[in-house]
């Protein structure tokens, strides 16, 4: 039953001290302690200065794109010749999460998702290791070209993004030669990593072509191409000697000889000679305009002033350039130095008139939420303190401070030495541990002062260890309980695992660090500050509270310990408030979500295009998405970007949205005025602006997405439903009968698929024998078309000044390009040098498109998307909502629809499934890691009691509480109209650890008291007595450390968890425990 307190010394009689008693003795009057505690602090004032700060932590995500181009191919070959064999090659990768393709026209898209902390480096080593050995996957004539590798991760999201802009008649093309003269400047600063500008049309010299004069002059498109590339041609030829100059010893000088003349501005280019008409030479200025300018654009991006900012409306180009730092470096320091540099070069490399607004700086916002969290854990700390001093005194309050700051410098030193950054999860780690770090130093403290009254006149250095050692093992024990109660939540697989990872570690090693400290740097402190006690003092009457609590637990206890039925009331009545409370989430007056969202400054308006849209009509779109945005008084400035993605945030690498960059799509950035200026949170604006922006883009065909950034991991979509079944148009038709389903359902917004509409498509079929016959290969035909629509770069300029290569390129004019006229007049030189146009070699047939093809691990797949939005506001909710119409949605004739919630269906040809994705997988992954975790530690906890106890059946009481924390924690979510969240299941396995060692407190207490020869009720009751000042003051610290984070959009779930569950569960321990002590072992004491 009971574990043997430590035995008496042969000698003395007196007990012998354990090992927390002997670390008190040797460090009370240590020199070297207080070195110890200088050191300690010293360690954490250089964690601080030398920790890297960021506002979120750095996971290692690493994916990569393989891009690998099939010119002229339909989906279907692309996906069978390239995209599944290339699949099942990368797919043999050790530490992959999951492959997906996207067969389109002409290239496959293939996405190699490596599972959550792989190195960046090794996961790219072994991806070209593959690549590289299964180069014979591919005919070497069949057409492809070689894969092109682009790897992504978390040090691809910029933290610093600014806009160059401006108000007067500046051309997006002057912007942008500003922006390349600043790129390199912003490479100079230390700890950057790339720096890239999104938008501007590009320079190049354009060689508008006119049909008519080309046939008049007898002059071919493919024929113009090669005059130009062979006129652009310098070459080192040789050496020979220079007979008129010699070296200064006599000896003759060798002469460098080159030959040949580069392209240097349009006017070469327009005096180029492509042929000759009549005796005379044809000048490429005779048949084609040249202008030196803007290409032609490929893509848009304009800045639009919110209501909040100076000159709202109106829009304007621009370019965004974005800076990402090296892995590793401090984002704040990054981004100062970067914003300064740009500051330097205003009205030098940055002429007036061109503005520079800052649309995203992560190192502001780092530091900004560090300074913070920093001066909220100083707050808390300080609270603690006074606590302290208003209950046991002054100078207890002034040792406990000490330790708690030492606790807090030597964990911030141990937080750095494991890798960890300072961003808002490990600061929140921390003061979330300021509850349970000061509990050591709080009970080590108070006993001594119990001591201190129980033998007056007795020296502090002999009181000291003695004291110690008294609550040394209880102590030990209790703050392993709390370690095995969190440590375990560390291997959380997943996205969610490394991103909370800081805080069972950070507080583990918190706890470690406070036991050493509350074993020595404690009692020496408590030696040099604690006064003697006299005789007269100690023995004084107790007062207050103090006096109050013996009279009041036995008032409380006697019944239940007297009386069976009286217990069996106690425990049934336990037993309803238990049911009930877990009842409140089944009524959904607490609802679950995996995190609440953040109340963040940005968000995004995502734009989908009908397919086929020109790049014209997704920027009107934009522009009028962005005109109702302007207006709104929250809205401080936004920008847009038209067939470009705009810079990417974690979300977006996820989704991987820098992938979107056709003409129909596009997106607004949107920056909202900081949160000090506004009342509403921004998920609330969002969902206010989400309305009338998806009414402006249904006018104009779009669908409209509003993306927020997510508090924690993101996911493909909050809602995602994949589709499998035996064939692709199968797959199709039963993806676009669910998605009427999720748009039907209440609160589902922003229902979206993979499908894509049909778009008109028009096949130029050469008529191979009249070709054939005129000596024109089907090549020539084809490039000659794409050169007139696309553009075909024929050259570059070398004029010594550009960073970026000019091309000279020929196309048609945008005016010849409505309509195919002006396209099928080009002329093509036959073999005996006859133009012929070439409307007489192709065949004009109509068709669509072909729609991409998508495939996830081997198997074909169709998506839709969905989001949701309500009261609820939870897509769990939304998933369950669905589920009934789902078995109406299934196609006829196909039998029942498959359901599979954690794995995709090992047999797609067998039936058509759905598979839940989503918010759904991480919840299902997160809570399920978190719930073994939990059991974990339960383990460990029942295993160290079962060691110090020495008993089966008393750890058993001790954990009995454990549930009782629900009480507590689901009806305080319910009061504060707060969503159970993943941090919610933190704090609630933090409570496990929390409630444990209040309950060892007692149940130690008890045994040492019977031991002692006291009655064992009499015991009982005056355990709850006695240890109820720091059972009470350890659980008023863990509160008072959750009050400073409860404001927190993310964290208050932990914090509601922790304020409630330990008010209610510490009032129910002091009762529970003693009564289910006594009923258990009642028996054994009678005898």
């Amino acid at each position: 039953m009971s574990h043997d307190h430590t035995p008496a010394t042969a000698e003395t009689g007196t007990p012998a001290l354990g090992i927390a008693g002997r670390m008190a003795a040797m460090f009370q009057s240590n020199a070297i302690t207080p070195l110890l505690a200088i050191v300690a602090l010293l360690l954490g004032l250089f964690a601080v200065l030398v920790t890297p700060r960021e506002e979120e932590p750095q996971i290692n995500v690493t994916m990569a794109n393989v891009l690998i181009p099939f010119p002229g191919a339909s989906s279907a070959d692309v996906q069978n010749m390239v995209a599944r064999p290339a699949e099942q090659a990368l797919s043999q990768i050790a530490g992959i999460e999951h492959t997906y393709s996207v067969a389109r026209p002409g290239v496959a898209v293939l996405t190699v998702q490596f599972q959550v902390g792989v190195p960046r480096t090794e996961a790219l080593v072994r991806l070209y290791d593959v690549l590289n050995a299964n180069q014979d996957w591919l005919p070497r004539d069949l057409g492809t070209l070689p894969p092109i590798v682009k790897p992504k991760g978390i040090d691809d999201v910029p933290v610093l993004g600014v806009t160059l802009w401006s108000r007067d008649e500046t051309s997006a093309l002057e912007i942008e030669r500003v922006a390349r003269a600043l790129e390199t400047e912003l490479k100079r600063v230390p700890g950057t990593r790339e720096v890239q500008t999104i938008g501007g049309p590009g320079q190049a010299v354009q060689v508008v072509l006119d049909p008519s004069r080309l046939r008049e002059r007898g002059v071919d498109v493919l024929r113009l191409k090669q005059t130009i590339a062979a006129a652009n041609l310098a070459m080192p030829a040789g050496t020979v000697v220079h007979r008129d100059a010699a070296m200064p010893n006599g000896a003759a000088q060798m002469l460098t000889i080159e030959t040949g003349e580069f392209l240097r501005s349009a006017e070469d280019v327009g005096e180029l000679v492509v042929g000759v008409h009549n005796g005379k030479p044809v000048y490429l200025r005779e048949v084609a305009k040249i202008e030196t300018g803007a290409a032609q654009p490929q893509r848009h991006v304009w800045f639009t002033p919110g209501v909040a900012a100076s000159g709202a409306g109106g829009v304007y180009p621009a370019v965004t350039m974005t800076v990402t730092k090296k892995p590793g470096q401090n984002a704040v320091d990054v981004a100062e130095a970067a914003r300064a540099r740009l500051d330097e070069l205003r009205n030098t490399v940055v002429p007036a008139g061109i503005e520079m607004t800052i649309t995203r700086d992560y190192g502001a916002t780092a530091a900004e939420k560090a300074n913070k969290l920093i001066q909220k854990l100083a707050f808390a700390t300080g609270s603690v303190i006074l606590l302290v001093g208003f209950a046991l005194g002054r100078r207890e309050a002034v040792i406990v401070g000490a330790a708690v700051i030492l606790t807090l410098t030597a964990t911030l030193f141990a937080s750095w030495a494991w890798g960890f950054t300072l961003n808002r999860v490990s600061l929140f780690a921390l003061i979330f541990s300021i509850g349970i770090l000061v509990d050591d130093a709080i009970v080590v403290v108070e006993n001594i002062h119990r001591h201190q009254q129980l033998h007056p006149g007795k020296p502090l250095l002999a009181i000291i260890p003695a004291a110690v050692d008294e609550v040394g093992g209880p102590t030990i024990l209790a703050t392993f309980t709390v370690i095995a109660a969190l440590l375990p939540m560390a291997f959380v697989s997943g996205l969610m695992g490394p991103y909370m990872s800081p805080i069972p570690i950070n507080s583990s090693l918190g706890m470690a660090i406070s036991l050493a400290i509350a074993f020595s740097v404690t009692p020496w402190l408590a030696a040099k500050l604690m006064k003697p006690m006299d005789a007269a003092h100690a023995h004084a009457e107790p007062t207050g509270l103090t006096a109050k609590l013996p009279g009041l637990f036995r008032r409380v206890l006697s019944p239940f310990l007297e009386s069976a039925a009286k217990r069996w009331l106690l425990l049934a009545g336990i037993l309803g408030a238990l049911f009930l409370s877990v009842g409140l989430a089944v009524v959904q007056l607490v609802v679950l979500k995996m995190l609440p969202f953040d109340n963040k400054s940005e968000y995004q308006v995502v734009v989908e295009m009908p397919a086929g849209s020109a790049l014209e009509d997704t920027a009107a779109t934009l522009q009028d998405l962005g005109a109702y945005l302007a207006k709104q008084p929250e809205v401080l400035d936004l920008q847009g970007y038209a067939g470009t993605a705009s810079p990417i945030t974690f979300n977006g690498l996820v989704r991987q949205y820098y992938l979107r960059a056709d003409a129909e799509q596009g997106d607004l950035q949107v920056n909202l005025v900081d949160k000090a200026h506004r009342s509403d949170k921004s998920h609330v604006i969002a969902q206010r602006h989400r309305p009338a922006l998806e009414k402006i883009g249904a006018a104009h065909g779009a669908r409209v997405k509003v993306v927020e950034v997510p508090p924690g991991p993101p996911v493909m979509s909050p809602l995602v439903a994949e589709v499998y079944g035996p064939d692709e148009a199968g797959r199709q038709q039963l993806a676009a009968r669910i998605a009427k389903a999720f748009a039907a359902t209440p609160d589902i917004v922003g229902t979206d698929t993979s499908l894509r509409e049909d778009a008109p498509r028009t096949f130029l079929r050469v008529q191979r024998q009249r070709a054939e016959s005129l000596g024109i290969p089907v090549a020539a035909v084809a490039q000659t078309v794409q050169g007139a629509l696309s553009g075909m770069d024929a050259a570059y300029l070398h004029d010594g000044q550009s960073k970026y290569p000019i091309p000279v390129r020929l196309q048609l004019p945008r005016e010849s390009q409505v309509g195919l006229d002006a396209l099928l007049a080009l002329p093509m030189r036959a073999a005996n040098g006859q133009l012929v146009p070439l409307s007489e070699l192709v065949r004009v047939e109509k068709a669509v498109i072909d729609k991409p093809l998508f495939t996830k691990d081997l198997q074909g797949v169709s998506y839709v998307f969905g989001d949701m939005a309500g009261k609820l506001d939870s897509p769990l909710y939304g998933l369950f909502a669905i589920r009934p119409k789902l078995q109406d949605a299934a196609l006829p004739g196909t039998g029942e629809l498959g359901e599979y919630w954690i794995h995709q269906p090992s047999d797609p040809y067998r039936q058509y499934a759905i598979k839940w994705d989503g918010e759904w997988q991480i919840t299902y992954d997160t809570f399920r890691d978190m719930g073994a975790a939990y059991g974990v530690g339960l383990i460990l906890i029942y295993l160290l009691v079962v060691a110090q106890f020495r008993s089966y059946v008393t750890p058993l009481i001790i954990m009995a509480p454990i549930p009782l924390t629900m009480i507590g924690v689901m009806p305080g979510h319910a009061l504060l109209g707060a969503q159970f969240t993943a941090t919610s299941m933190i704090g609630m396995i933090a409570l496990a650890g929390i409630i444990v060692r209040n309950s060892i407190l007692l149940v130690d207490f008890i045994e040492l008291q019977v031991a002692q020869g006291m009655a064992f009720q009499e015991a009982v009751m005056n355990s709850a007595a006695v240890r109820a000042q720091p059972i009470v003051l350890t659980g008023l610290a863990a509160t008072i450390g959750a009050f400073f984070i409860l404001d927190d959009p993310i964290f208050n779930g932990l914090a509601i968890a922790l304020i409630f569950g330990i008010m209610v569960s510490t009032l129910l321990t002091l009762v529970v425990i003693p009564v289910l002590y006594y009923a258990v072992w009642r028996k054994r004491h009678a005898h």
